[in-house]
């Protein structure tokens, strides 16, 4: 197997970034493009500074810690090729269980010129129906009234901010790198608003001191087992405590609105452009809907691994047929960017064996999943009259799973909806197909008032019943 080190010297490397959240995502993405353009002369003062806030980080601080902070990436080929990275661009570790303070004085720190953050979409305490920040929550209340002794990234951040003022150490840029729509949007709205709850000057200071850019983050990187370590380290000859691997496709779009400087990542790879939006679109339109558009039928088939359901040729031409006819009219490309390419690209991806992943975590949470990745552009083809069979038959495959909990194969199975309200489970329980049209997912959308989506969704959902799911898809592929 081919390994590639570094060839900087990492003790010459200065941190400019401090990056909150050191997980897998993080060390095969921002670590990935920061590690390359540390080569270049010029962009020593890039170092990473990682922040682990969580109990639950402590595995991997001391695991990190054990081998000098560096780490082993094996980037696995859609070809069967894998790559070996030796990874050396993370040059601090600061656990905040452990020592609060030098997070606060880090933050602080003039040096720091961007805060990166992987927290999750749930890490950012909006309200998912309002997407207002949640001010009650009891440990945001305790940082709010309590400034300097912190327990949340929100408390963490206002407090150094606070004493990068005082000590007029400049502004400095928070990007997101969290996968969701508009990140840096979220992320302003959440630390303004409690900045706003919990020092007025402050929240006045960071309207001309920090920049939130928006970021379209991309890289399939599946969570990392004890058996994973072995063979990882088995393959790569490498004792490594926390090894980490991805697929080989990576994309990073930022909007480039740095208030401090920023590292020369487009040398990496990485896309700068004024506005993130036709990106996002693209990619919530074509991969994160194709996800959910093969994940419940494909469950029900019997599939239980994304590159296992890839390898039937009806769920292939499935998701390529709504890629192709659905939202390809609907979602103009990015500058500079082959669609066709694009979607070819998605479906290696898919089926790439070496990171393949559990298909029902694309199951998971559809009631938070719909609204973002199908409705959308569902609204619109039904304005459009666009052929509606393929969506129509994802909703009916959806009402079944969350129904019946018995696939094709007579094999019940649990379904994981956090959001699925008290309402909803009346919906589902309903014996009327129609009464589904009225889930929280769906609310948006008038689904109901069209004629022939209730046409087809009826049809699908008595079909799937009386005969399987895959028989049904066969009838629908072209």
């Amino acid at each position: 197997m081919n390994t590639i080190s570094y060839h900087y010297d990492a003790e010459k490397i200065t941190t400019g970034i401090l990056h909150i959240g050191v997980g897998n995502f993080h060390r095969a993405h921002q670590q990935f493009y920061t590690n390359a353009i540390l080569e270049s002369e010029d962009q020593k003062q890039w170092g990473i500074c990682g922040v682990c806030l969580l109990p639950s980080d402590e595995n991997i601080v001391r695991s990190l810690r054990a081998q000098n902070l560096e780490y082993s990436l094996t980037v696995c080929g859609r070809n069967g090729t894998d790559e070996v990275y030796k990874i050396g661009s993370l040059r601090e570790l600061i656990w905040g269980i452990e020592d609060p303070e030098a997070v606060i004085n880090k933050i602080a720190d003039p040096s720091i010129k961007i805060i990166t953050l992987t927290i999750t979409e749930g890490g950012y305490n909006l309200d998912k129906e309002t997407g207002a920040f949640i001010l009650n929550d009891e440990k945001i209340q305790h940082d709010v009234k309590n400034p300097g002794t912190s327990s949340t990234v929100f408390g963490f951040v206002a407090e150094g901010l606070r004493r990068r003022k005082l000590n007029n150490n400049g502004g400095i840029t928070i990007l997101s790198c969290d996968n969701l729509q508009h990140n840096g949007n979220t992320a302003k709205r959440a630390f303004t608003a409690f900045v706003e709850a919990q020092d007025k000057e402050l929240a006045e200071w960071m309207k001309t001191h920090v920049s939130f850019p928006n970021s379209m983050v991309d890289r399939i990187t599946p969570a990392v087992s004890p058996e994973d370590v072995v063979r990882l380290n088995q393959k790569s000859g490498i004792e490594d405590l926390a090894p980490v691997y991805c697929e080989d496709f990576i994309q990073w779009v930022i909007e480039d609105n740095f208030i401090a400087g920023r590292p020369a990542w487009e040398r990496a790879g990485v896309e700068f452009t004024d506005d993130v939006t036709a990106f996002e679109n693209m990619k919530l339109s074509l991969l994160n809907a194709s996800h959910t558009l093969l994940s419940y039928p494909s469950f029900l088939m019997g599939y239980r691994k994304v590159d296992q359901a890839m390898e039937d040729q009806d769920v292939v031409r499935f998701v390529r047929n709504f890629m192709d006819t659905d939202i390809t009219p609907l979602v103009p490309a990015p500058k500079n960017t082959d669609l066709e390419d694009y979607k070819k690209t998605l479906i290696e991806r898919f089926a790439n064996h070496s990171v393949s992943d559990q298909v029902s975590r694309l199951c998971f949470d559809g009631i938070s999943k719909f609204p973002v990745y199908i409705i959308p552009n569902l609204i619109t083809m039904i304005k459009a009259g666009i052929d509606l069979t393929r969506v129509a038959f994802l909703t009916a495959s959806y009402r079944h799973y969350l129904k019946y909990k018995t696939d094709d194969h007579g094999h019940s199975y649990e379904i994981g909806e956090p959001w699925l309200t008290a309402e909803d489970q009346k919906l589902i329980d309903d014996e009327n197909t129609l009464a589904f049209l009225e889930l929280s997912a769906f609310k948006s959308a008038d689904l109901k008032g069209s004629v022939k989506f209730v046409e087809l969704y009826t049809e699908f959902a008595n079909q799937i019943k009386n005969k399987g799911t895959g028989p049904v898809l066969k009838s629908i592929i072209k």
